[in-house]
């Protein structure tokens, strides 16, 4: 009996261990198992940009880029010989800025260059004078030649000696009508004929020739008449032929722009002027105040209208205004009064269209 109880009882763990280990197998499977957590949605992609929006290019208006671009071409200028050196010094400092554009300047005088810029050959007519309503004007309006006339500076057309002249430090109005005048021609040749305090000395006269507005703005003050003068002195459209006249010539005298003495003033003496009210000397402050009388006057440039449409000739027209107190300076002219400057400017502007 024992021996089937310890039987039965070993039967009965054994059966009993293997229920639990199964029950165990079977629970493990039974359970639940944790909700696995949510994935992260991936980020979305940005939206993309849209694309902008195709925009209708201006329309091309014929006017030249707000930079105004590089110029280029020709400027042809002729004319006073006075007017010459200033218009020189600023074709060199507008070149400097603008290389592809040449200017030409010329010396032909006031007269002469009138004839080319009223035949249609010149943008630019250099004079020391106003155009003449007589024959000048009408000649430009014939061929339809239309322009406008800026003054670009002020002159003090200088009356000059031999350096060793220590007599005629003043010359009065009469006095140099004495040598100038028509009717001096082949008699008054000798500085004594002028005043008898001169010593005896040759009169040696040289001047500017007949196509120069300094000769025709001399011999209106001087003799009363334009163009009135004695015809027996060295003429030359060339100021820099009269200083070496006068310069190698004891009893030399000639008249030119204060350009050139300030130029040569090493070699000539300058003699003062007596108008009336004193002697007084030339200089820039005489010359704009207006007491060196008779002999200060105003300085022009003459522009075609029909030029201006062209960049490179409205850009150094403007230039020169603009500019005017450099270039006066660089070139020893005397510059305008403001107000004259001012209305120069205005009077391009309205040429230009502006």
């Amino acid at each position: 009996m024992r021996s089937r109880r310890r039987y039965g009882f070993a039967l009965f763990v054994v059966m009993a261990t293997l229920l639990a280990v199964a029950a165990a197998g079977c629970g493990g499977g039974d359970e639940e198992a944790e909700p696995a957590a949510p994935a992260e949605p991936a980020p979305a992609e940005p939206p993309a940009e849209p694309a902008p929006a195709e925009t209708e290019a201006p329309a091309e208006t014929g006017a030249p880029p707000a930079s105004g671009g590089p110029l280029s071409g020709a400027v042809e200028v002729d004319g006073s010989s006075t007017v010459g050196p200033l218009v020189q010094a600023a074709a060199e400092m507008f070149q400097g800025e603008n290389p592809d554009v040449n200017v030409t300047v010329g010396i032909s005088g006031t007269g002469g260059g009138f004839e080319r810029f009223c035949a249609g050959e010149t943008d630019i007519s250099n004079a020391s004078r106003p155009i003449h309503d007589d024959d000048e004007a009408p000649l430009c309006a014939e061929n339809g030649v239309e322009y406008v006339e800026l003054q670009v500076a002020v002159d003090a057309i200088t009356v000059v000696t031999n350096k060793e002249n220590d007599f005629a430090a003043c010359l009065t109005v009469d006095q140099l009508h004495t040598m100038w005048a028509p009717e001096a021609e082949g008699t008054v040749t000798n500085w004594n004929q002028v005043d008898p305090s001169f010593p005896d000395e040759e009169l040696a006269l040289s001047g500017p020739g007949t196509d120069s507005g300094t000769f025709d703005y001399f011999t209106d003050v001087i003799n009363g008449e334009e163009g009135a003068s004695r015809a027996d002195y060295n003429a030359s459209e060339d100021d820099n032929v009269i200083v070496t006249a006068v310069e190698g010539a004891a009893g030399g005298l000639g008249y030119f722009g204060y350009t050139y003495y300030e130029e040569n003033q090493d070699q000539l003496n300058a003699a003062e002027i007596d108008g009336g009210n004193g002697c007084v000397a030339p200089s820039p402050e005489t010359a704009q105040d207006g007491s060196y009388t008779p002999l200060s006057r105003p300085l022009f440039i003459y522009v075609k209208k029909e030029s201006l449409a062209r960049p490179e000739v409205a850009a150094f027209a403007q230039y020169i205004l603009d500019n005017n107190a450099a270039i006066t300076e660089a070139a020893l002219f005397i510059q305008p009064h403001e107000d004259d400057l001012t209305a120069a400017k205005d009077a391009l502007a309205s040429a230009m269209g502006g």
